[in-house]
């Protein structure tokens, strides 16, 4: 979002904090001063990506990974659309008044800025859990409604937001869990690999999936509560501009014209909910009850023409919430091109074996684990990522006797793990708060390193033998 002024490379201050907020004090600093802009990261890992296909693939040339970037570009179109409708159907929900009123109502429970980082976390984790576009909305706006209450360092708060992320994958909508459990599923390579498949009691109800998630639960919001910076190094949210941003441009009224008479004519939106909803419930009868990325969409659009009553102002809601997908339009493709190149040359295949060379029956989970953290800063899409990196684990599982199901969740987990130092996900929580990816990075690295020893630690002592 325009106008935000929150400033580059705040030098710490000398003021007393905890040891955790010393850390991530001098963290934050120092991504401040090294971390470049999310876009020329994305131009950055592209180029890498490049060199290490080159250098490390056999058959490779210039050729193979120009066509492999050319084609994953324009692959990743869809994601990279239903991205911008996440963000800007979720965001136009949010400015109804009904919603707004209970964002409010939550952001007005924490009166101190730990309380606020913490409740964040909490919520986030538990709508991320539910479903991760939710998770990332939610979080998201949610922040932007507790800044405009309490004076609190934006980047710590938003933050706190982002890092309810970690649990997306490993619950009720993470792609990976989700194909295991559909028969017949294109992405389901635990059938194709050993003729079944896994259902999510099998993978997400698992206790080695559950605890580590419990385990989050308690002590992200916690330890965040430490790592408050001191106040001289805090950069604060103009609450008016936060409030001006949300009310946005009205479009003219056109009182005693036609046109305006079909602008304010709810039975439009009535008529709109009514079709979507049908079709909607026509699809799950059909497919089966599931809650993906279409249809969090669906029923974002739809909620929100119902809350927002009259078609004219869904649109001023929907115009208001498009001037921040900027961001994600830019550097979406990129990203798109980085995946195209790992699949077309095989790298993803190269990371993956020569973590499976030296693994056992009993680590090959925590050394699938450790690899997919790698493969995610290049290919961050859950589908995507599980297309490349399963083919080589699972049969690798079989090979072992290893655990199939652990295998397949050290994926995700990895995945998750390592979205909180990738700024893929991150674009559109940012975009919702409005600050730069520098500010949140540095308090990010404390939840990527506490979420790394949580699931490796189950993976390595709670998954049961194949």
């Amino acid at each position: 979002m325009s106008g935000s002024a929150i400033p580059i490379a705040v030098k710490p201050s000398r003021e007393k904090l905890s040891l955790l907020g010393r850390v991530s004090t001098s963290l934050v600093y120092m991504f401040e001063q090294i971390i470049p802009d999310p876009y020329i990261f994305a131009v950055g890992l592209t180029l890498l990506t490049a060199v290490l296909a080159r250098t490390l693939t056999q058959n490779t040339t210039l050729g193979s990974i120009s066509i492999g970037w050319y084609n994953g570009v324009f692959n990743i179109f869809t994601f990279a659309f239903q991205m911008v409708l996440i963000l800007v159907t979720g965001y136009a929900l949010a400015s109804s008044p009904a919603v707004h009123s209970v964002l409010g109502r939550l952001a007005s429970i924490p009166k101190t800025p730990r309380d606020a980082v913490s409740l964040t976390i909490v919520i986030g984790m538990l709508a991320s859990w539910t479903n991760w576009g939710f998770g990332l909305v939610t979080a998201g706006l949610l922040a932007r409604e507790i800044a405009k209450r309490v004076r609190i360092d934006f980047g710590w708060l938003v933050a706190a937001a982002y890092t309810g992320f970690v649990i997306s994958t490993e619950g009720l909508s993470g792609s990976i869990a989700l194909s295991q459990a559909t028969p017949g599923s294109v992405l389901n390579l635990v059938e194709k690999t050993t003729g079944h498949s896994l259902p999510l009691t099998q993978t997400v109800f698992t206790r080695f999936n559950l605890i580590p998630i419990v385990a989050l639960l308690i002590l992200l919001p916690i330890i965040f509560r430490y790592t408050q910076p001191a106040d001289a190094d805090a950069v604060f949210v103009d609450p008016e501009r936060l409030k001006a941003e949300d009310q946005g441009k009205k479009t003219a009224d056109r009182r005693g014209t036609f046109g305006s008479w079909l602008d304010h004519a709810w039975i439009l939106n009535l008529l709109l909910f009514a079709i979507g909803a049908l079709g909607l419930v026509e699809h799950w009868r059909q497919s089966g009850l599931s809650v993906d990325i279409n249809s969090v969409i669906l029923i974002f659009l739809l909620l929100g023409l119902l809350f927002h009553w009259r078609p004219i102002a869904y649109v001023d809601a929907v115009k208001n919430a498009a001037r921040v997908t900027g961001p994600l339009v830019l550097q979406y493709p990129l990203y798109g091109g980085i995946m195209g190149i790992m699949t077309a040359t095989g790298l993803a295949g190269v990371i993956s074996k020569a973590f499976i060379s030296f693994s056992t029956a009993h680590t090959l989970p925590f050394w699938t684990y450790l690899s997919s953290l790698v493969i995610t800063l290049f290919i961050p899409s859950g589908g995507g990522h599980w297309a490349v990196q399963g083919p080589f684990v699972l049969p690798a599982a079989k090979a072992l006797g290893a655990s199939m199901a652990g295998t397949t969740m050290a994926v995700a987990m990895g995945e998750s793990v390592a979205n909180m130092i990738q700024p893929f996900f991150a674009l559109p929580i940012l975009a919702i708060a409005g600050i730069g990816m520098r500010r949140m990075m540095g308090f990010m690295v404390i939840t990527f390193f506490v979420s790394l020893l949580a699931f490796g630690t189950s993976l390595l002592l709670l998954v049961p033998k194949g």
